[in-house]
Formats: C-alpha cells, sequence, structure tokens
C-alpha cells in the first residue's frame, strides 16, 4: 500500500542536522493532515511500505527560517521565583489568546534576559534517514479526529 492523503503510516527514522543526530524513534501518523513538517511528509508522499530513503528537508518546509524579531529581552523579573534561568534554558510564555509558546534563553546580563521565540531548528535543514514500516486505511474515529490511534489513544 502506498503512503496517500488519509492513510495512516508509521516510520522508522533518524534525524540529523549538520552531521548531528538529534532524533531517532518509530512513529505513526495521519498522512495529509499536517501531523509532520511539511517537507518529510512531502518527501513521503507515494512510498511503499517497506521502502528507505534519505530525505533532506530544508528549513523553509521544516521549521522555516530564523525569524531575528523572536529574539527579544524581556525583564529577569518575568520568569517564576526560583527558577533557573540560564543560557538554554527552555520556558514557556503565553501568546494574548493564552496559547504556549516556548522559549529558550540565549543571553542573562543582570536583569535583563535574552529569549528566543523561534523553534530550536528554525534556519536549518534537517536530514531525514527513513524507513516507512507500515501503511493502513485510517479508521473512521482517526479521519474525524485527524490523527492516527495507535497503540490506544486516550480522548
Amino acid at each position: 500500500m502506498k503512503v496517500q492523503q488519509d492513510k495512516v503510516v508509521t516510520i522508522r527514522y533518524t534525524l540529523q542536522v549538520e552531521g548531528e543526530v538529534l532524533d531517532q524513534g518509530e512513529l505513526s501518523y495521519l498522512h495529509g493532515r499536517g501531523n509532520l513538517i511539511r517537507g518529510l511528509e512531502e518527501a513521503l508522499e507515494g512510498r511503499e511500505e517497506g521502502e528507505s530513503f534519505q530525505a533532506r528537508v530544508p528549513a523553509e518546509k521544516a521549521y522555516g527560517p530564523h525569524d531575528p524579531e523572536g529574539v527579544q529581552v524581556v525583564p529577569l523579573s518575568a520568569f517564576p521565583q526560583g527558577a533557573e534561568v540560564v543560557p538554554g534554558a527552555q520556558f514557556y510564555a503565553q501568546d494574548l489568546e493564552g496559547n504556549p509558546m516556548p522559549l529558550t534563553v540565549v543571553e542573562v546580563f543582570g536583569e535583563e534576559v535574552t529569549v528566543d521565540f523561534n523553534h530550536p531548528l528554525a534556519g536549518k535543514d534537517l536530514d531525514f534517514a527513513v524507513e516507512v514500516v507500515r501503511v493502513r486505511q485510517a479508521s473512521p474515529e482517526e479521519l474525524l479526529h485527524g490523527h492516527a490511534h495507535e497503540g490506544g489513544h486516550p480522548h
């Protein structure tokens, strides 16, 4: 069976950025519903169960370019009291609608903290080694919910 719209696809993958392995594992997703980064989903389209391949996903089809406006300076007092605010630490802020916005601490200088709201992989090309493990029909419930329910999925 081929990878195509509304099929549940299980893949094994290894993700590298600039030659460094950042992630690997197995995941199932509902194809064509935006559950993967766009470039990887495009690379999977039409592949067959059992097929292995390499895919380079440019930043524009992954997490987008690094946006300089996403780097901001905020007061140290904006962080929870007692939090370890050091370069590399990750926190969540909220946007105006109350949605979580991840951020990474870039620099701490006195009472000012430089933070980056960009995804850590923004501006990076991603290299994937992928094996298509399984392709199957999605259940009506999976189609309704817009994602795969492999291994049980509580709602």
